[in-house]
């Protein structure tokens, strides 16, 4: 048999580990599709039945427990602005801890692993435990004993930021998704092709303005991805702002950034924990889930709709 009989033999030969892995890696995809998509069934078959124009844009001032009565908007706009707020926190921070990692700090430093080492324990800690930071240290410390005495001089008996409020909470998910930022950003950073720096300081660009004009615009998608899954990881979670901003009840829209907030993961919470009857508002529960899922989705697709703009105008750039 010639050389060239026996590699097409052999290229012609079932590789059953090749299929074996193939087939394995295709039901465990499946299979998480299937979940996914019995959690999604459930939650809307048994939610459909409350969900409404009036449920969506009401609010809660006569009884969150009345299926007649209760409306959610109060809590789609905590969440909303709490996500938001985070997001215009988050960003800049981990940006430019990343740009400063990827571009500035020396690997082998002992700075740099310290930073490295900080990042990766912040990326394993319970949410509940920065709920408890966040009261400690937004709250205490830097809103009760700083702020509050400095902005109130003379006036021991105001409290205005020594409290829990939206920015505390918004400041402590910014701290939660922090590691996630600066590790996408840092990933998107080390992608873009080491000859576009070379050529930016050839021409005379100083180092800040090679990763100002060239750098970040071409890392913008990779950015963006970051705040995407800032967003998905925040948007649901109920644990950092318990003691930090979210109410259990209130009548009215929060007015600055003082102000607590009612919130669709904590008024899932309340519904299920805190109703005198959990059968008779199930409707309202299962209704709220849809809506904190469709506001999430929501959310991810418009950072999505900016991120895949942003790629057009590179390529037509390119």
């Amino acid at each position: 048999m010639t050389s060239d009989s026996r590699r097409s033999f052999e290229t012609g030969r079932f590789n059953f580990a090749s299929f074996f892995f193939t087939g394995v890696t295709g039901l465990a995809t499946a299979l998480i599709l299937a979940i996914l998509a019995v959690i999604l069934l459930n939650v809307f078959i048994n939610g459909w039945s409350g969900l409404s124009w009036r449920f969506v844009t009401a609010g809660t001032e006569k009884d969150m427990f009345d299926v007649d009565k209760a409306g959610v908007f109060p809590m789609i706009f905590g969440t909303t602005a709490r996500v938001i707020l985070m997001t215009i926190f988050v960003i800049p921070v981990g940006v430019i801890t990343a740009i400063y990692l990827t571009e500035y700090a020396h690997a082998s430093s002992l700075f740099t692993r310290a930073i490295r080492s900080a990042v990766n324990n912040l990326a394993g800690v319970p949410s509940i435990v920065f709920g408890l930071f966040g009261l400690g240290f937004f709250i205490n410390f830097l809103g009760h004993s700083v702020l509050d005495p400095a902005l109130h001089p003379g006036h021991p008996e105001i409290i205005a930021w020594g409290k829990p409020a939206i920015i505390w909470a918004s400041l402590t998910l910014a701290v939660m998704t922090l590691p996630v930022v600066i590790v996408t950003t840092e990933e998107a950073l080390k992608a873009i092709a080491p000859g576009l720096r070379e050529a930016s300081l050839a021409l005379g660009a100083s180092k800040l303005e090679t990763i100002v004009r060239i750098v970040l615009p071409q890392a913008l998608p990779g950015i963006m991805t970051g705040g995407i899954l800032a967003v998905s990881r925040a948007a649901g979670e109920v644990a950092p702002i318990l003691f930090t901003g979210a109410a259990y009840y209130m009548a009215s829209l929060p007015h600055s950034l003082t102000d607590q907030f009612m919130d669709l993961g904590y008024h899932v919470f309340v519904l299920s924990t805190q109703s005198p009857n959990v059968d008779k508002t199930k409707p309202i529960l299962y209704g709220t889930v849809a809506v904190l899922l469709l506001l999430t989705f929501s959310l991810n697709l418009v950072a999505i709709f900016v991120r895949a703009n942003m790629r057009k105008k590179l390529r037509a750039m390119n």
